[in-house]
């Protein structure tokens, strides 16, 4: 199966002009980092247990830095798509 990555935000750790650090969970398919997601937002990392990884899947929960316009609108329940799925 192949579906869009989806990310659910559980707490907005630090806030930025453009990038954010955010607790969230993988509700739906693979986030990986360098993917675009809904908002003009870009995850730049993924951190879990302490321990950069390049992807993060459900139903796993991460620190993450997005990046983008967008990064003031985030808050705890909000949910965010990649813009694309991947193969």
């Amino acid at each position: 199966m192949n579906s869009a990555a989806r990310l659910q935000i559980h707490s907005v750790e630090q806030e930025g002009p453009a990038a954010a650090v955010c607790i969230v969970r993988c509700v739906g398919g693979v986030a990986r980092v360098g993917q675009d997601f809904t908002g003009s937002m870009t995850l730049d990392r993924i951190l879990r247990y302490g321990r950069e990884v390049e992807f993060l899947e459900p139903p796993h929960s991460a620190k993450v830095r997005l990046s983008g316009a967008e990064v003031h609108a985030l808050e705890r329940g909000a949910v965010v798509t990649a813009l694309r799925s991947e193969a």
